[in-house]
């Protein structure tokens, strides 16, 4: 796993959107179509406002997303309402374009499958996602992969829900399988809360969630504070 240590968090937004770019204009003059799946919490917000503002095929260009929380459409703890802020207001990509994980649907377990076969649909069967971006929690988790919940051992589905509920929220998210057949992983940690996380990360500690992430096509862009322990 490759590792780049930047001053500020300003600078990981940067460059993180800088190679997320240049990955989309390759995949898709390779076999024209790219797929990113994007995490949810506070650090990629502002990565994708910069992405927004380069020179991306947009046309060709979708969005998934890895973990999203169980509630109303518009609620400000969805992810999509900041990823339609952050990305989809600012930027020119066809509305249907972004396949946002369906869960404000009746039957939450249904939707998780019916966004199994979103993936299929878009990116093989097994689904390969271009370029995954992860961000690490201080508890060491990734995506909606939290520490003693029941989906850590989901190895069947690409996309399950949890079995309880993290933050006050139950959660939908991309699962272990899926994530480790993309063909480039993006982690982004950012702050003074993951100094710790990021080293047991490094170090492939399966005591975290974040360590049973395949490391071989995974690239960490890092802050300083976030680094300061490696």
């Amino acid at each position: 796993m490759k590792i780049e240590i930047l001053p500020d968090a300003d600078a990981v937004a940067v460059t993180a959107a800088t190679l997320i770019a240049a990955d989309a204009r390759e995949v898709v003059a390779a076999r024209g179509k790219f797929v990113l799946a994007v995490s949810g919490g506070r650090t990629p917000w502002v990565m994708l406002r910069q992405l927004a503002k380069l020179d991306v095929p947009w046309d060709r260009f979708h969005v998934v997303q890895v973990d999203e929380r169980i509630a109303p459409a518009g609620d400000p703890d969805r992810n999509l309402t900041h990823l339609r802020k952050s990305l989809m207001d600012q930027a020119p990509i066809p509305t249907a374009n972004l396949h946002a994980m369906p869960v404000d649907a009746a039957d939450p377990e249904q939707a998780a499958l019916d966004y199994a076969k979103t993936l299929q649909d878009l990116c093989g069967s097994p689904p390969v996602i271009d370029l995954i971006h992860l961000g690490l929690g201080p508890d060491g988790h990734t995506a909606s992969l939290v520490p003693g919940d029941s989906v850590l051992k989901v190895a069947d589905r690409d996309v399950a829900l949890t079995g309880g509920l993290y933050q006050n929220r139950r959660r939908m998210t991309l699962t272990y399988p899926a994530i480790n057949r993309a063909r480039k992983i993006l982690w982004v940690v950012t702050g003074a809360d993951k100094p710790g996380p990021l080293v047991q990360l490094m170090t492939v500690d399966h005591a975290i969630p974040a360590g049973r992430v395949l490391q071989e096509r995974a690239v960490v862009i890092a802050d300083s504070v976030a680094a300061s322990k490696l």
